[in-house]
This record gives structure tokens, C-alpha cells and sequence, in this order.
């Protein structure tokens, strides 16, 4: 029997229980990938992170991203919340202000940064995004199992990163936060499409500090609504980048996510022609160690 330090941190918050929560598995080295898979599937949260050796000598780390029931090449909230507890375990510094993970998308760059209150903010490039527009009838498919109509002015993609979500925008924040899904119609089109989930997002008002509000489902990966998701965010960027709305939305703006589940998350998003940011705040929930 054995044991290692494990820590559950709820990312995209700086408030204990909010957020989004990833279990993190450090010093994971000597376990077999089905002990992984079984250990995501106890913690039954949406991703567990196991951080194992490196294989590129560029990488400052290296981790293996599990849902419940698959390994994912990379997932967004689950990056934040491994740097964070990395650094705060001190198995890396951060002095440089910059790290790079080692993924089974790649090497995947983090910038480390303050949010407006102080907290840390971490914030990593979103591997470069493939799109492609959904034809019309699978827009219709999507707006039957959303039960909402998508804005048809911005045509829904399906948009790969690792993570693949079909995105579309909704009129506005308030259809995103009283969207009532259909989610065996959208587990069926996701499988279809195989794609990790939907992901949704709808403008709040002018004045508001939030820009946007944005939910993302995966019923089709054991996750009916995910918390808060960073490749979900990192989607929306993309999308907003390439329906050509940057100026609209703001080079850097912050969406919020989690609000219909109680968990307040709040996500920063920097769009540039060359790159997108996706990054905020985390904190630790457990600290102690796993017996396996």
C-alpha cells in the first residue's frame, strides 16, 4: 500500500465551495493508468489530475487529465487547479511568471498573474482552436435539444482544442441562465458529432462588470453541467474571435459561470489575433494524502 499527497481545489474562485472543483493526484509516477481511471471514477467529479514525470525537457510538469469515465488530452479548469496546487505544495516556482505543462495535447504555456482583488491568477493558452460550422440542420438538432433559438446571425461551430464543443450564442444572459435542456436529445447529437459537450454563452447588460454568462453541458462524458469549464470558455473566445465580435466583447473581458449550480465562477478571457488566454483564481479545499 502506498500514499500520496492529493489536494481537491475549487478553480475559477478565491471562496471556498465554489468554483469548480478538480481532485489532484501528486507524485503520480508509479500508478497504472486503469488505477487512474478508477480513482477519477471515486472522486466522481468532473476531472482528476494525476502529475506524473515529464517526457519533453521543456515542460515544468507533466499531468494526465480523467473524467469519470475516460482520459481527456487537456481540459481547462483541470490545468489551473494542478499549477495551482504544484506551486502551492512547492513542487515548482513560479518566479518566472510563467510555466509550461506537458499534456497529451502538447505543451501547454501558463501565465501567472494577479486578478483585480490580489488573489493569484493563473491563466494558460488555449491550444490552437480547429472550427467548423455546423450545417443547418444540425443547427436545428442543437436548438431542439437546447429548447432555445441560437443567434443564427453567428452560426454555432463545433470547435476542437482537445476538448470538442459544439458553441453557439444565445440572445443573452438571462436565456443562458433559464436554458432547460433536453440532455438525452443532446447526449444523442454530441455522440453523434462526437463532441465532449455544448457550451453556451449570452451577453449581459453594458454596464454590467460581467460581460458575459456561460454554461457548458456534457452529458455524453458522464457530465450533465459542468461548473465552470475553461476549455468551455476558451471555446467561447474562439467563437467570438472568429464571428469577428472582438471589438464588441473587448480584447479582455471576464464571464461568469456557475450560477444555476451555486458555484459563482468567474473566468478571464484575452483574445489576440495570435493567441487566447483563459485564467483565474483557485483555491484549496483538501489537503492530505491518498492510500492506494
Amino acid at each position: 500500500m502506498m500514499h500520496v499527497p492529493f489536494k481537491q481545489v475549487d478553480v475559477f474562485t478565491s471562496v471556498p465551495y465554489k468554483g469548480n472543483p478538480v481532485a489532484v493526484v501528486l507524485c503520480a509516477g508509479d500508478m497504472t493508468a486503469d488505477q487512474m481511471q478508477q480513482i477519477a471514477n471515486w472522486t466522481n467529479l468532473s476531472e482528476t489530475t494525476f502529475v506524473v514525470p515529464t517526457t519533453d525537457s521543456r515542460a515544468d510538469y507533466r499531468v494526465r487529465i480523467f473524467t469519470p469515465g475516460s482520459e481527456l488530452p487537456f481540459a481547462g479548469h483541470p490545468t489551473v487547479g494542478t499549477a495551482h496546487a504544484l506551486l502551492e505544495a512547492g513542487y515548482i516556482d513560479g518566479k518566472a511568471g510563467t510555466l509550461v505543462q506537458e499534456c497529451d495535447q502538447g505543451l501547454v504555456t501558463l501565465t501567472l498573474g494577479r486578478m483585480p482583488e490580489g488573489e493569484r491568477c493563473i491563466s494558460f493558452d488555449l491550444p490552437e482552436p480547429a472550427i467548423t460550422p455546423l450545417d443547418g440542420d444540425r443547427v436545428a438538432e442543437l436548438e431542439a435539444a437546447l429548447g432555445v433559438e441560437v443567434v443564427r446571425e453567428f452560426n454555432p461551430c463545433l470547435i476542437d482544442v482537445g476538448p470538442r464543443w459544439i458553441t453557439a450564442q444565445l440572445p443573452s444572459a438571462e436565456a443562458v441562465l433559464s436554458d432547460r435542456p433536453d440532455f438525452t436529445r443532446m447526449k444523442s447529437l454530441n455522440v453523434e458529432d462526437k463532441a465532449t459537450g455544448v457550451v453556451i454563452f449570452g451577453e449581459h447588460a453594458q454596464d454590467s462588470q460581467i460581460r458575459i454568462e456561460v454554461r457548458a453541458f456534457a452529458p455524453a462524458v458522464g457530465v450533465i453541467e459542468d461548473p465552470v469549464c475553461g476549455s468551455g470558455n476558451g471555446c467561447v473566445a474562439a467563437f467570438i474571435r472568429h464571428t469577428g465580435q472582438a471589438a464588441l466583447f473587448g480584447s479582455e473581458y471576464t464571464a461568469s459561470q456557475g450560477a444555476v449550480l451555486g458555484r459563482a465562477g468567474i473566468v478571464r478571457h484575452t483574445i489576440a489575433d495570435d493567441r487566447i488566454q483563459v485564467g483565474g483564481a483557485a483555491v484549496t479545499c483538501i489537503d492530505g494524502r491518498l492510500t492506494f
